[in-house]
């Protein structure tokens, strides 16, 4: 009997001593977020990536409780910033707010690539859409995206088209846009959007795509004109200019999304904490109106869909990417 209650004591000191040490996990774990989150956006600061995290930052930071501390760190063609994240502990406070090259088509262009973007981080929110405007210089014929083809295919080679830089969804899109409409055109890259648009206004270029922030000034001053958003419907900011699809072109992915993603291994707790962040700020009316202004669309946190979508869009782009043999410059 001495033995047998001498065994129940240590049975339940044993037990105490270990409900004693899961204690401070649990409550490490229900204390997350404890300390400000870094986000890093792997391009310089001011771009669509920056105005995007900025416009949900403060209804994220009073759904978490925690400063989010945005970190530009650009370079190879954003691949500095994504390993850096992707190689961080996996414990929600290193997220990466990516943009559709970072994850779906750096890979079939940067052969040195040390990680998967596909399978090194867990998506926790696409933020954002940006829907591209095509744009034209107002000395070319063309009023519809359909005339513009028509231009491109009646002076083969003679066109140019610009790009923030050489593989980013802008360049890829009318690559994909030549493959479909059977039209030559030259590709220009420079750096960064700015210098592409300035390049449309001296007729350096007759082709640029980029989002509705990036021309709207010239729109209005008619010193650009836009042939087509690639949105499903018409933006709020250019009512009067068609979708791709209204223009009876095909669609050829011309938008350039931002998804928020933590590093793989990161507890889904913590995942779903940041999705319901997000979500609150998507569903906030100040970011909506944000959003509207910039021509950008409010994304989801449905990660099924979201790994389903990358997947998938990874595919195409690898296809086009063959297709038209582009390969990074040496």
């Amino acid at each position: 009997m001495l033995i047998s209650r001498t065994g129940s004591i240590g049975v339940c000191v044993a037990a105490c001593l270990v409900v004693a040490s899961l204690a401070p996990m649990a409550l490490a774990q229900s204390a997350y977020p404890d300390r400000a989150i870094t986000v890093i956006v792997p391009y310089a600061a001011g771009g669509a990536g920056d105005v995007v995290l900025r416009a949900v930052s403060e209804p994220m930071e009073a759904k978490l409780g925690q400063r989010l501390i945005v970190m530009a760190r650009p370079g190879a063609g954003g691949n500095l910033g994504a390993q850096a994240v992707a190689t961080a502990a996996p414990d929600g406070y290193t997220l990466l707010l990516g943009a559709t090259n970072n994850f779906v088509t750096n890979q079939f262009l940067f052969p040195s690539m040390t990680f998967d973007p596909l399978t090194d981080f867990v998506p926790v929110a696409k933020v954002a859409d940006v829907p591209s405007v095509i744009f034209t210089h107002p000395s070319t014929p063309a009023k519809t995206l359909g005339e513009f083809i028509a231009y491109a295919k009646a002076n083969p080679g003679k066109l140019n088209f610009g790009s923030p830089s050489f593989g980013t969804t802008p360049h890829l899109a009318v690559e994909r846009l030549k493959l479909m409409a059977g039209i030559d055109m030259v590709h220009v890259p420079f750096q960064g959007a700015p210098p592409a648009v300035q390049g449309l206004l001296r007729n350096d270029i007759q082709l640029y795509l980029g989002g509705v922030a990036v021309g709207a000034g010239h729109i209005e001053a008619g010193t650009v004109k836009p042939l087509a958003v690639s949105s499903e419907k018409r933006l709020p900011a250019l009512p009067d200019v068609p979708t791709i699809a209204e223009s009876g072109v095909g669609e050829f992915g011309a938008s350039n999304w931002w998804l928020l993603a933590a590093p793989k291994g990161t507890p889904a707790t913590i995942v779903g904490q940041l999705a319901k962040a997000v979500d609150a700020a998507i569903g906030d009316k100040g970011v909506q109106e944000r959003f509207a202004k910039f021509g950008f669309v409010g994304g989801t946190t449905d990660a099924v869909r979201i790994s389903a979508e990358l997947r998938s869009e990874a595919k195409a782009w690898g296809d086009v990417i063959a297709k038209a043999g582009i390969k990074l410059p040496k």
